[in-house]
């Protein structure tokens, strides 16, 4: 696990929240991440992000459709065969945390099961996303891609 979210699994709510304000956009991610679940200041967040990643989800695998690189899709990786399933439209707009730009994962045109889901991610170090999971209006987790690096 990368050691910015490796610390980032001991950070509140607040904490993540701050650095998430504090980074900007960056360049959509190119392929595939591998995710980390935050249950941010959960004294079991580390258990739950080893837990999430063994046997729900792994990641995202992004597409680039746009010419300018400013919009595409992604499918989730879930389950411990790393399955590529529930696919999402990718674009900047504005967060609902703090109306700057984002990254936009919205599944609301592209997904039965997961229709009332948006994350959205920002780049806080190259090839490292802090990302936050919205159900409706309501934020309900975190979560961290990085980007995958085969070798």
């Amino acid at each position: 696990m990368n050691s910015t979210v490796h610390a980032w699994l001991e950070l509140s709510r607040e904490e993540l929240d701050e650095i998430y304000r504090n980074a900007e956009p960056g360049e959509i991610p190119k392929g595939d991440t591998r995710g980390t679940a935050i249950l941010a200041g959960s004294l079991f967040s580390k258990l739950v992000a080893a837990i999430a990643r063994l046997f729900a989800w792994q990641g995202k695998v992004f597409d680039i459709f746009s010419p300018d690189g400013q919009a595409g899709v992604l499918v989730n990786k879930i389950t411990p065969l790393s399955l590529t399933f529930i696919v999402a439209k990718v674009y900047r707009d504005k967060s609902w945390l703090d109306g700057k730009s984002t990254i936009v994962i919205d599944y609301s045109r592209t997904s039965f099961f997961a229709k009332v889901i948006r994350d959205e991610i920002r780049e806080v170090e190259p090839g490292v996303y802090l990302g936050k999971v919205w159900w409706g209006k309501m934020r309900i987790l975190d979560f961290a891609l990085t980007r995958h690096d085969p070798g």
